[in-house]
């Protein structure tokens, strides 16, 4: 039996390409089924590296998920994946291996394994052992594979890390002792990956979904004397309540409405940030709060942040919701970036669960200005890619208003 009350659920994932390949061979899929109840997450690796395993490994997470994602028998779901995919005429094995993970948000959970690392339960700080059943699978042309299944009610708080072969074998070849390598010729290994999770969550039990997937991740490199030997992919499923975050952009159309603006930046818990000037100062004098304006050159073409007690971000406005935009839509991680209010921006956006938008629709007239680009129409269309990007790539929960 699963949870009593239904659970957010987090996924995040972070990977590194193997050496100078211009493609990662492992791809991370996961939409949300049932109106977010339900969540699909597939880790697919192509075998080798390059540009072909990435088109490999990009076919089976498709059709994973897709079969994953109808509740089909996954037994003949997975003979028809290995049937579409070719055989290596050396090795005589798939061209992919996969996992396949499938969480409801009140804990019933389904994991599929198929030739890739056993994915780790951490409970409460510690692994927790789950029984799986093996199932043999034949194609049609008479090939045999087996597949681990498991089933168990997941708990608030628990964390379904699943991995690529790049993480459990970093560091393989590296001299017992050597520095930042791991102590055995065999790699990292499936138990110091789980003891590695167990002391980053005992220092830091709050660590999202994101960020676990980084530190294994960046680990994993160290390991690999920071050239990847094969690509590493890390992903985390996280069973927890959400956090919620409040954006307040733009000015309300009838300044009437200004004391209501305060009224519900001031009633929200959680997270609180704020994107324009304009917005800003209205904020200040409704909240009898001083806004203290940052002096300083631009950062990244962006104006400097300010201050406000209460509020956790201060920024510019259109320019950085433009800029936060395009660093989500090209999947860029923030904190590989140089430091800016945009990349702030969306660390803030991406480490929250359930996003709450609420936009003023008074005209601005600078946006629009014909000789400013076109990415910078007016607020309300960059808050529709806003919200596109965040629930399509990123799978939060967005809900905007407008005053």
């Amino acid at each position: 039996m699963g949870t009593s009350r239904p659970c957010f659920i987090e996924v995040d994932h972070a990977q590194e390409r193997k050496g100078f390949q211009a493609a990662c061979g492992d791809v991370f899929l996961s939409q949300k089924l049932e109106e977010g109840d339900r969540v699909v997450s597939v880790l697919a690796d192509g075998l080798g590296s390059g540009i072909k395993a990435a088109v490999l490994a990009q076919l089976t997470a498709t059709m994973a998920a897709r079969y994953a994602a109808g509740q089909a028998d996954i037994t003949r779901a997975a003979g028809t994946i290995l049937e579409t995919l070719p055989v290596c005429s050396e090795r005589q094995i798939a061209y992919s291996t996969f996992t396949i993970v499938d969480v409801e948000a009140r804990g019933e959970t389904r994991v599929v394994e198929f030739d890739n690392p056993p994915f780790l339960l951490i409970r409460g700080g510690e692994e927790v052992a789950v029984p799986k059943e093996e199932r043999r699978v034949f194609t049609a042309d008479g090939r045999e594979a087996r597949l681990r299944e498991a089933r168990f009610a997941a708990r608030p708080g628990d964390r379904i890390v699943i991995c690529s072969d790049g993480v459990i074998q970093a560091g393989a070849g590296a001299g017992a002792g050597a520095p930042g390598r791991a102590p055995s010729t065999l790699g990292w290994g499936q138990q110091a990956v789980s003891g590695y999770l167990k002391d980053l969550l005992q220092g830091s039990p709050g660590l999202s979904a994101r960020q676990l997937a980084r530190q294994v991740v960046m680990k994993a490199l160290a390991l690999d004397g920071h050239r990847a030997k094969d690509d590493i992919t890390c992903g985390v499923i996280y069973l927890r309540e959400p956090r919620e975050v409040l954006v307040l952009t733009g000015a309300p159309a009838d300044a009437s409405r200004d004391a209501e603006l305060a009224s519900r930046a001031r009633a929200f818990q959680g997270s609180k940030l704020i994107c324009g000037g304009t917005t800003a100062r209205i904020l200040s004098r409704e909240l009898g709060r001083p806004l203290l304006c940052r002096q300083g050159p631009l950062e990244g073409a962006l104006p400097p942040e300010s201050q406000m007690e209460g509020f956790d971000l201060v920024t510019e406005g259109a320019l950085t919701l433009a800029a936060v935009i395009r660093l989500l839509e090209a999947q860029e991680p923030p904190e590989r970036l140089s430091s800016s209010p945009a990349t702030r921006l969306a660390e803030a956006l991406l480490g929250s669960d359930v996003i709450h938008i609420l936009a003023g629709t008074r005209i601005n007239e600078s946006l629009q200005d014909p000789t400013l680009p076109l990415e910078l129409d007016i607020r309300r269309n960059l808050l529709q890619r806003l919200q596109r990007v965040l629930q399509e790539t990123y799978l939060k929960e967005v809900r905007v208003g407008f005053l």
